[in-house]
């Protein structure tokens, strides 16, 4: 049989290090936070490669689908 006892151990170990230094165990990220860390990204990209038009194209596509 693995001696799976040792990795446990280990493992746990390695959550009470994590949450002693602040962090959480489990949870979501508030949404303001996860579209702050999005959109540098996003707008990185869309100059990066172009995609401005592609954006609009969609969006306006969106926009008819939902009768505006």
């Amino acid at each position: 049989m693995a001696d799976t006892a040792a990795r446990t151990v280990l493992r746990t170990q390695g959550r009470r290090a994590y949450a002693a230094f602040g962090g959480r165990r489990s949870g979501t990220r508030h949404p303001l936070v996860a579209t702050a860390m999005v959109l540098p990204l996003a707008a990185l990209l869309v100059v990066v490669f172009g995609g401005w038009e592609a954006v609009v194209t969609q969006a306006s596509s969106v926009g008819v689908m939902l009768g505006r």
